[in-house]
Parts: structure tokens; C-alpha cells; sequence
């Protein structure tokens, strides 16, 4: 059963996310944040395209990480981090489009590790979404005590 371990989960991840830079550098928005659940968006510009106007792979990439690791984020104590311990992302189809649709949920609940899943969608102002990135993740859990200095 996926359970909280923080019930100020939403307010501790926009909090983490002011200080996140690198969304803002890409352009990442995050639209709904619920217990195990994550969702965002992305318009896209021509720094996030390769030939052909397709959205470029590591952009893909970076928001099914995202949208998982903050679905993880929302499960640990507030004074716990995630980091992602194993990304697989598997792509669909070409993203061309307007806009990208991220969502990422944990499947798996643990101690030390969340089993996650996202999918990624582009949106055309023209056709309906398309899935074109499904991603499997780990997300490790680090305790305050595992960033103490050990000799």
C-alpha cells in the first residue's frame, strides 16, 4: 500500500522545487502533485528539439525522471532526499508537437528504495496526445544519517 511518510508532503516538494534549477532552465512546470503521484509540463522551443523539429531523447528522459522522483519525494520523510538509482526509458514514438505531458507514480513502496513508472506524452494543437516515452525507475532513499561522514 503506497502511504505517505510526510503529511506535508506538497508543501515540502515546492519548497525543493524553488531551489530546482535546472527545471526552470529546461522549462518544466509542475501541474499536480499527489500522495505517490506527479505531473507536469513542458511547452516546447527549439532548444528542446533535434533535426526535424523532434523533441530531443534527453529531455524525455529528464522528465519521466523528474515526474518519478518527485512521485517518490512525496512518500519519504520531509527530511529525506530521493535520488534516482536506475532510469530505464523505453521510446515509443517521435515527439512533435507543441507541448509535453509528463506523469510519474511509484509503484512500489520501500524503506530505502521506490519502484517507479512514467510515461510521456506530446501534444499536438491539431491530433490527440501520444505516449512517446515509457520509463521504469528506482528511487533511492537517503536518511539525514546517510550523508554523515564516515571514517
Amino acid at each position: 500500500m503506497i502511504k505517505t511518510l510526510n503529511p506535508d508532503f506538497e508543501n515540502t516538494i515546492r519548497e525543493r522545487l524553488q531551489n530546482q534549477h535546472f527545471m526552470a532552465l529546461v522549462g518544466f512546470k509542475i501541474t499536480k502533485i499527489a500522495e505517490g503521484v506527479v505531473e507536469g509540463e513542458l511547452l516546447l522551443t527549439t532548444h528542446h528539439q533535434q533535426h526535424k523539429g523532434f523533441v530531443h531523447g534527453g529531455v524525455t528522459a529528464t522528465l519521466a525522471d523528474i515526474t518519478a522522483g518527485l512521485a517518490a519525494v512525496s512518500l519519504v520523510p520531509a527530511n529525506h532526499h530521493v535520488v534516482t538509482a536506475d532510469l530505464k526509458v523505453s521510446y515509443l514514438n517521435p515527439g512533435l508537437g507543441e507541448k509535453l505531458f509528463a506523469r510519474g507514480w511509484v509503484l512500489k513502496q520501500g524503506r530505502k528504495l521506490n519502484f517507479c513508472e512514467a510515461e510521456v506524452y506530446c501534444q499536438r494543437s491539431d491530433k490527440p496526445a501520444i505516449l512517446i516515452a515509457k520509463a521504469t525507475a528506482i528511487m533511492a532513499t537517503i536518511a539525514p544519517e546517510d550523508l554523515e561522514v564516515k571514517n
